[in-house]
């Protein structure tokens, strides 16, 4: 019952049997906090409901930055081969330190979130955002007159 729901939200096998997982490890880690006011089924397709609430949530967010990233990349393709290199550097290193780690690692060095996130001790949603900050402010640097 719990897998069903989580396919049904999700539309992913593979999504679904993570969540429908994760469901019952939380349940069993919060079994304390379970009062009996409502049948124990309910409350395992709340937990599997705000999981699924969450991943979609993320995954709204990942699709929103991968279309950006797609945009940007399809922009630096355009432009002229000179716009590379040197300038691009510059513009790095005036992005915020953790920012710069985030965008090197996951562009530069082809790591995962998930790869980058342990290397830098976060969390891989905290590496998606300064990556994703990172992308924005890099556009904005690269388009910058004065930078030119």
């Amino acid at each position: 019952m719990i897998h069903d729901l989580t396919y049904r939200m999700t539309g992913s096998m593979t999504a679904s049997e993570d969540l429908a997982q994760e469901t019952f490890v939380r349940a069993f880690a919060r079994l304390h906090t379970f009062r009996g006011d409502a049948k124990f089924s309910s409350w395992l397709y709340r937990i599997a409901l705000n999981l699924c609430l969450d991943w979609r949530g993320r995954e709204s967010r990942r699709d929103h930055a991968q279309r950006v990233w797609a945009q940007e990349e399809q922009s630096a393709r355009e432009s002229p081969p000179e716009a590379t290199g040197e300038r691009v550097q510059s513009a790095l290193m005036r992005l915020p330190a953790k920012q710069r780690a985030a965008i090197v690692l996951t562009v530069c060095n082809g790591m995962s979130h998930a790869e980058a996130a342990t290397a830098l001790g976060c969390a891989e949603a905290t590496v998606s955002w300064r990556a994703f900050v990172a992308r924005r402010r890099l556009a904005r640097i690269l388009s910058d007159e004065d930078f030119q």
